[in-house]
């Protein structure tokens, strides 16, 4: 299965899991450490899936989320927020913001391929 993932993630508490997990599929990833730079990576080229930390990473996940989804090129590109202990405020503000799924920690190997293939519309086989 083929595929690019760009990854926000400043913490890199989970970055291990998910980049094996999603590259154990077929599937490449970037890895950007925030905001700015997720932001520039988007113009040299366009994701699949984004899966962005929802707190502060130079910008906030949710200043981020708004301009991806501000931008007509990049618009439709589905995001995973990632979150740790996430509250109901933050995971409605992050639906609201326009993210297509939320993942809060742990992350497991599972639970990553199945938001990852819910937004893009196809199964990962465990």
């Amino acid at each position: 299965m083929t595929g690019r993932i760009l990854v926000v993630d400043g913490a890199n508490e989970h970055l291990h899991t998910v980049c094996s997990t999603l590259e154990s599929r077929g599937l490449a990833v970037d890895v950007v450490e925030d905001g700015p730079r997720a932001l520039a990576a988007l113009e040299s080229g366009r994701p699949d899936v984004i899966l962005l930390e929802a707190g502060p990473t130079g910008m906030t996940g949710m200043e981020v989320l708004d301009h991806i989804r501000a931008s007509p090129q990049h618009a439709g590109v589905p995001v995973i927020l990632i979150g740790e202990r996430v509250t109901d405020e933050e995971l409605l503000e992050g639906y609201k913001f326009g993210a297509d799924y939320f993942l809060s920690a742990p992350i497991t190997p599972r639970r990553l391929l199945y938001a990852v293939g819910l937004v893009l519309g196809r199964e990962f086989p465990e």
